[in-house]
C-alpha cells in the first residue's frame, strides 16, 4: 500500500508539473531603456512574434522601462520573465536575492567575441582629445546599473587618470540611458560620457555593434560629430535572463529559441542584440563573477 501511495504521489506531482508548465498564459519580455522606448519595442516585435510560436504561450508581452533599474525590480519580483540587459543588472539581482534568475546565453560579436568595451566619447569640436583634457570637467554615466555606462568605468578610470573619478572631474550625471546619454554630451550638457560598443569595425558605422552603432543605423548620430577619449578593459557581454519563477520545461523551450534565433531569423537576432553579431552562446553565473564582486565592491549589495 506504502509503495503504491508513493507511486500516486510521484504521478501526481509529474502531472501537477506538466500542467504548470503548460498553464503559462504570458510571457513578460523587459526592456531597460537603454535607447528610446519606440525602438526598443519595434526590435523586440519579432522576438515576441517568434517566441510566442516556439513556446505554445498564448501571449508574450513586452514591457518597456524608463530605466534599467525598472527591469531590475520585476525579476527580482517576478513579474518580468526575459530580458537583456548589462553584466552589472544581472549581478544586482544576483546580490539581492541569489537565484532569482539565470543567465542562460549571451551573443557573440561580429569578431566572434563574448565582450564590449565601455567607451567615453566627446565632441570632436570640444577640443577634448585626452583623458588629461577632461581634468576638472563634466562627466556623464548612461545609467547607474550600466555596466559600460556606470560600474565599469568607476573600477578602471581611477588607475588611467591617477585619482577618484568625483575628485578628477568636477561634476558627475546620468543621461537616462545610452541614447540620451549620447545625445546629452552632443548638446554641451556633459563634456563627455560614457557608452559602449564592439570597438571593432568602421568608425564611421559606430563600430560593429553597440549604442553608437545603433544610433549611426537610426541617423541619430554621425560619427565624425564626436572623438573617442577612453576605452576599458574588455567586458564580457550581458546575459539573457530567465525568471526562475518560470516552469523548467518552459525555460527549455525559450533557451532553444533564443539559441536557434540567428540561424532562424539573423536580421532579428541583430536587431534585439543591437549589432552585426553572430551568435548565442551559453553562459552561467561564473561567466559573470568577476562583475558581481566589481559590482559589490564599487556600488554594494
Amino acid at each position: 500500500m506504502l509503495k503504491k501511495a508513493l507511486l500516486a504521489a510521484v504521478a501526481l506531482s509529474v502531472i501537477a508539473g506538466s500542467a504548470m508548465a503548460q498553464d503559462v498564459k504570458v510571457l513578460r519580455i523587459g526592456l531597460d531603456g537603454s535607447e528610446n522606448e519606440a525602438d526598443q519595442i519595434r526590435n523586440t516585435q519579432c522576438v515576441a512574434d517568434g517566441l510566442k510560436a516556439a513556446t505554445g504561450v498564448p501571449e508574450v508581452q513586452i514591457f518597456p522601462s524608463p530605466d534599467y533599474n525598472g527591469v531590475i525590480q520585476g525579476l527580482l519580483g517576478g513579474t518580468i520573465d526575459i530580458a537583456s540587459m548589462g553584466a552589472s543588472s544581472y549581478a544586482a539581482i544576483e546580490l539581492q536575492k541569489p537565484d532569482a534568475v539565470d543567465p542562460i546565453l549571451t551573443y557573440t560579436g561580429s569578431d566572434g567575441s563574448s565582450g564590449y568595451y565601455s567607451i567615453m566619447v566627446a565632441r570632436k569640436d570640444s577640443g577634448i582629445k585626452t583623458l588629461a583634457d577632461l581634468k576638472g570637467k563634466k562627466l556623464g554615466f548612461a545609467d547607474p546599473d550600466s555596466t559600460s555606462g556606470y560600474l565599469v568605468p568607476n573600477v578602471s578610470l581611477p588607475a588611467d587618470i591617477g585619482a577618484p573619478v568625483k575628485e578628477y572631474f568636477s561634476e558627475t550625471g546620468f543621461g537616462g540611458g545610452h541614447e540620451n546619454l549620447v545625445l546629452a554630451v552632443l548638446d554641451g550638457k556633459f563634456d563627455a560620457g560614457t557608452t559602449f560598443g564592439s570597438g571593432v569595425g568602421k568608425w564611421e558605422e559606430g563600430y560593429t555593434g553597440g549604442n553608437l552603432h545603433q544610433m549611426v543605423n537610426k541617423g541619430n548620430l554621425d560619427m565624425d560629430d564626436i572623438v573617442e577619449i577612453w576605452r576599458s578593459p574588455l567586458i564580457p557581454n550581458g546575459p539573457l535572463m530567465v525568471n526562475n519563477a518560470v516552469p523548467a520545461d518552459m525555460k527549455a523551450k525559450v533557451k532553444a529559441f533564443f539559441l536557434d534565433l540567428p540561424k532562424k531569423d539573423l536580421a532579428c537576432f541583430q536587431a534585439y542584440t543591437q549589432g552585426q553579431n553572430k551568435d548565442y552562446i551559453e553562459v552561467n553565473k561564473a561567466f559573470y563573477q568577476t562583475i558581481i564582486d566589481a559590482r559589490k565592491s564599487v556600488i554594494g549589495g
